[in-house]
C-alpha cells in the first residue's frame, strides 16, 4: 500500500514539475521545504515508510499549489541579484558583463592567470630576486603577500579590477620583500628603484576597495 502511495505521490508532483526528496534525518516532526522544482522533506528516523507517504500525500495538493509561487519569486530573486550587480572592471576598463560575485571571482582569477607568469618574467630580472612559486588568492585585506622562507608569492584575485600598472606594483613589492622582510626604508628603496612609479599605484590601491582589499 505505501508503496503504491509513493508511486502515486511522485507521479503527481512529477506532473506539476516537481521531484520529491525525502530524507530520514534525528528530528522530532515532518519538515517539508518547498524549492523550485524539489520538495524536499525530512522525517524522524524512526518513521516508517508507510506514514512516510500518508504525511506526505497530505502535503501534495500543497506544494503543487503554492509551486508556481515559488517560482516566481526565485525567479524575482535572480533578477533582482542580476540588475543590482556592479559593473565589471578588468584592468581598470568596465566591461559589458553583468556576473554574479562567484562569476565575477572566477572571470578575475582567469584573467590574471593568463598574465602572471608574464609579470614575473618581466619583473624579477629587474627586482633581482626570483620567486618558487606564484598563486592566486581571494584575500580581503591585503592585495598581495609573500612567504619570504617559501619565497611563495600570492596575489589578490580582485586586482584585475584596477589598471594592470597597479598589479605590477604588487608584483614588484612582494619580490622585494625577498631582499626585506619588512617595510623598512631600504624596502621602500628598493621598490623606488625597480619602478620609480610605484607610489602612483600604491595610491590608487590604497584609495579604492576592491571587495575589502585596501592595503597590502
Amino acid at each position: 500500500m505505501s508503496t503504491a502511495l509513493l508511486q502515486s505521490i511522485n507521479q503527481q508532483l512529477a506532473a506539476a514539475g516537481i521531484e520529491l526528496q525525502v530524507t530520514k534525518k534525528r528530528v522530532k516532526n515532518v519538515n517539508f521545504r518547498l524549492l523550485p522544482y524539489t520538495l524536499r522533506v525530512s522525517v524522524p528516523m524512526f518513521m516508517s515508510t508507510a506514514q512516510t507517504a500518508q504525511a506526505v500525500a497530505k502535503r501534495v495538493p500543497w506544494a503543487i499549489s503554492h509551486h508556481a509561487q515559488v517560482l516566481a519569486q526565485h525567479q524575482h530573486k535572480m533578477a533582482s541579484s542580476l540588475s543590482s550587480a556592479r559593473p565589471v572592471l578588468l584592468w581598470g576598463v568596465p566591461q559589458s558583463l553583468v556576473l554574479s560575485h562567484d562569476e565575477k571571482i572566477a572571470y578575475y582569477r582567469q584573467q590574471l592567470g593568463d598574465i602572471m607568469a608574464s609579470l614575473f618574467d618581466k619583473w624579477q630580472p629587474v627586482v633581482g630576486a626570483q620567486a618558487h612559486e606564484t598563486r592566486i588568492k581571494k584575500m580581503h585585506t591585503r592585495w598581495g603577500s609573500c612567504n619570504t622562507h617559501a619565497k611563495r608569492i600570492w596575489l589578490s584575485v580582485y586586482l584585475p579590477a584596477y589598471p594592470i600598472e597597479c598589479t605590477e606594483y604588487v608584483v614588484v613589492h612582494e619580490l622585494c620583500h625577498l631582499h626585506h622582510a619588512n617595510h623598512s626604508p631600504a624596502f621602500w628603496q628598493t621598490v623606488a628603484a625597480a619602478m620609480p612609479d610605484y607610489r602612483y599605484w600604491h595610491d590608487m590601491l590604497a584609495a579604492h576597495d576592491t571587495e575589502g582589499a585596501s592595503f597590502i
